[in-house]
């Protein structure tokens, strides 16, 4: 792996002023939680009104189903007041649930028997609000309800505003803002893609489901043996959420979307959006009158694109996002590979934001030229034998063509990043990059510091299955937030919110003119020249 460019620019980026600045990027969090029942089962509850609306609500939604809820941070530079804004999300929800309620503490799902147990969520009566509706239940026809209801983690960065005129000399680039910032982030984006296979390893968590799990995906898969009482996995996984039985599947495993420049990116995420699918074709729009999926396009709209990193600009009202993109480029990047962490209250910790914080840099400032379609194909397999089989230690990934075993390239991945980290802690009271390095290189010294073999080993230590051990972290947790409550004038603070949210999503339905059917045609007419 070389370096010598890493290492110059580093050099250029130490005798700046602005070094301070490495680490006051804006680091923000959307984290998936499924509401279950005491018992056990997935809540069948509609999303909780004291909660606001999913629809207009800033910082409290639902993801794919009625029951899974999204929390959304602010971007803050400092890491603390991210979680600390994601700890009152939480300490406020348990405040308005039902004491029989709480919130799931693994990725992977539990509580259901069949695909038709999870439901789907609702947003009301408007237009836009039935689009996401329609859009989730062209996602069941497609792939199945189950996959849908896995939860996640999605981090989003975005580099300090006073860098990018330094990172324009540092990589002596002559371009606009705009162009400069997506050719960055875009070189970010490609790194992320080939480096990936290293955060599954470190941070994946899903290692073993329940027997439904695999029913509901079409049975027990090869390679899974029994851990625990109706519990299967893979003996080495580290994130069976990334694997094959999670987010991927056999349609989009055939797509080819760019990252070698915003343009091709735009360009090509359109045409999977604008191109007729057969199978989806099959399916059909609508049946006796009601509609079963948005349109028969490979993609019905951008985010059904699974992808471990999203170059993302915020869309005005019912603009799309490639056209958002297109016209005012890339605001910050979303990584979406991450699984929720079981033993931590949010699912995440400042340590592992450091980590991913300066993971992130080191993706910018390492060489990172285009991707061609057959190391594509190399990067699909290396995140897949990492999510699969990350912690066999005769694991081989494939570095420019030739085997390398895991640990050795992950050693490497760290040993660069340590004069980073480094130069990040300069301006800190503590070092706190290099301690969050310094937890990484433990788990690549012993694979059995990795959660995703805690998982395995607490459920073996207490005699679980993985609904027994979901379920008492999960009740572990809830205890904590539960006896933690906001103070008043927070509480005051987030109960206006839900009410200013529930006001606004009546004033979008009091406002629709068009019918759905016109204003869908309005939407999907969008197209990547009408930027």
């Amino acid at each position: 792996m070389n370096t010598d460019h890493f290492h110059r620019r580093l050099e250029s980026l130490a005798h700046d002023s602005l070094v301070h600045d490495l680490s006051n990027g804006l680091k923000g969090l959307e984290k998936e939680s499924m509401r279950i029942t005491a018992a056990g089962r997935l809540a069948h509850s509609p999303h909780p009104v004291q909660l606001g609306s999913a629809l207009t609500h800033p910082h409290i939604t639902t993801d794919y189903s009625e029951a899974l809820l999204e929390f959304i941070t602010p971007p803050f530079p400092d890491a603390t007041a991210t979680l600390s804004f994601l700890e009152d999300i939480h300490r406020f929800v348990y405040q308005m649930l039902p004491e029989d309620e709480l919130l799931l503490a693994t990725s992977m799902p539990i509580g259901f028997e069949q695909d038709e147990d999870i439901p789907i969520a609702r947003y009301g009566s408007s237009n836009i609000g039935k689009m996401k509706h329609i859009y989730r239940v062209g996602l069941a026809h497609r792939y199945g309800r189950t996959m849908q209801a896995i939860a996640g983690i999605h981090f989003n960065f975005s580099l300090a505003e006073s860098l990018w005129p330094l990172l324009g000399e540092v990589f002596q680039l002559s371009l606009s803002p705009k162009d400069l910032r997506a050719h960055l982030y875009f070189s970010l984006i490609r790194n992320l893609h080939r480096y990936g296979w290293l955060l599954l390893y470190l941070f994946g968590a899903s290692p073993a489901v329940n027997g439904q799990f695999l029913k509901c995906r079409g049975g027990i898969p090869e390679g899974f043996v029994e851990i625990s009482s109706d519990t299967y996995g893979m003996p080495h996984a580290t994130s069976l959420r990334m694997s094959d039985i999670g987010y991927k599947n056999k349609t989009q495993a055939g797509l080819h979307i760019s990252l070698n420049s915003l343009e091709e990116y735009v360009t090509s995420l359109c045409h999977a959006i604008e191109t007729p699918h057969p199978p989806y074709q099959a399916i059909g729009v609508k049946r006796g009158g009601e509609y079963l999926q948005l349109n028969t396009n490979i993609l019905q709209i951008e985010n059904e694109y699974y992808s471990p990193v999203r170059p993302k600009q915020i869309a005005e009202s019912c603009e799309k996002p490639t056209l958002a993109l297109k016209r005012r480029g890339v605001r910050y990047v979303e990584i979406r590979a991450l699984d929720i962490n079981p033993f931590d209250p949010l699912g995440i910790n400042q340590g592992q934001i450091h980590f991913l914080e300066a993971f992130l840099l080191f993706c910018l400032l390492h060489d990172s030229p285009p991707i061609t379609q057959a190391e594509n194909r190399v990067i699909h397999a290396n995140l897949l034998a990492s999510a699969q089989r990350g912690r066999d230690p005769s694991l081989d990934l494939l570095l420019e063509d030739r085997p390398i075993p895991l640990h050795l390239w992950a050693t490497e991945v760290l040993q660069a990043m340590e004069p980073l980290c480094q130069l990040m802690d300069t301006s800190l009271p503590i070092p706190v990059y290099l301690d969050s390095l310094e937890r990484q290189w433990k788990k690549v010294h012993d694979p059995d510091e990795t959660p995703s073999a805690r998982v395995v080993k607490e459920m073996k230590t207490h005699g679980e299955s993985f609904d027994q051990f979901a379920m008492r972290l999960s009740k572990t947790h809830a205890d904590y937030f539960r006896s933690h409550p906001l103070e008043p004038s927070q509480l005051e603070w987030f109960m206006k919110l839900a009410r200013q949210s529930l006001e606004e999503q009546e004033q979008i339905e009091a406002k629709d003119s068009l019918s759905f059917d016109q204003f869908l045609h309005r939407y999907l007419s969008q197209t990547c020249q009408a930027a």
